[in-house]
């Protein structure tokens, strides 16, 4: 048997919760037009500071990164993004147990639900740019 033969391909694939009541309170409480226009600002600012926590682990700017995936954790709940949410809190305990290799795991983790959360609310809400 050849080496090559014993390689495994592990497709990595996160599911995502989000929690209707959140959203249906927000539309409620805003207004169609006032809520789309919240949620829209909301998912740019996610895809923004998911991206900034890329880039504060690639500093290995522990603090930064400690404080932006705070941040996503207070931002993604107040839209019922669950499972960013507490993948982002994983995260910041993480950063605070001092574990550079489960904080880049945890963080790799943190960047694929949070693509596939923020598709979901997109789509859910059918957002167009």
């Amino acid at each position: 048997m050849n080496v090559v033969d014993k390689i495994i391909t592990l497709e990595q694939k996160e599911s995502v919760r989000l929690d209707p009541d959140r959203l249906n309170s927000l539309y409620h409480q805003l207004g169609d037009n006032n809520a789309m226009d919240v949620l829209c600002r909301t998912v740019e600012e996610l895809a923004l500071r998911l991206s900034n926590c890329e880039r504060f682990w690639r500093k290995r700017d522990w603090t930064g990164l400690r404080k932006c995936a705070k941040s996503l954790v207070a931002i993604s709940e107040q839209i019922g993004m669950i499972a960013l949410a507490r993948v982002a809190s994983d995260v910041v305990h993480s950063v605070d147990a001092g574990d550079a290799v489960a904080t880049g795991a945890t963080l790799c983790r943190l960047i694929r639900v949070g693509e596939r959360s923020l598709t979901a609310i997109w789509d859910q809400q059918d957002l167009s740019v």
